[in-house]
């Protein structure tokens, strides 16, 4: 079975920076690209990032240049490294590896 646990969220001003982390199990992970989603309220749930198995590695137009997408084969565990948050960037984060299983997500409000 697999489980998804994010972690990280909170209230940030504009202009501040998170780090969410996503504990994986139940996958073979070291063979499973991982992606970051988020939904925003009112809003459909949208892709933000992904990483292969390797490094590679893709980005929302949106985020591009301010969102890092890591992940540490040896823990099981996906990070989404967020910088220059700004306040369309608040919505729930979830973190999955594809195949349409997702976990509780974590918030991330940005506002002053």
């Amino acid at each position: 079975q697999v489980q998804l646990v994010e972690s990280g969220g909170g209230l940030v001003q504009p202009g501040g920076s998170l780090t969410l982390s996503c504990l994986a199990s139940g996958i073979i992970f070291s063979k499973s690209p991982m992606a970051w989603y988020r939904q925003a309220p009112g809003k459909q749930r949208e892709l933000v990032a992904r990483i292969g198995t390797g490094v590679v590695t893709d980005y929302a137009d949106s985020v591009k240049g301010r969102f890092t997408i890591t992940r540490d084969k040896r823990k099981n565990m996906v990070y989404l490294q967020m910088n220059n948050l700004k306040p369309e960037d608040t919505a729930i984060y979830y973190c999955t590896p594809g195949d349409g299983s997702w976990g509780q997500g974590t918030q991330v409000t940005v506002s002053s």
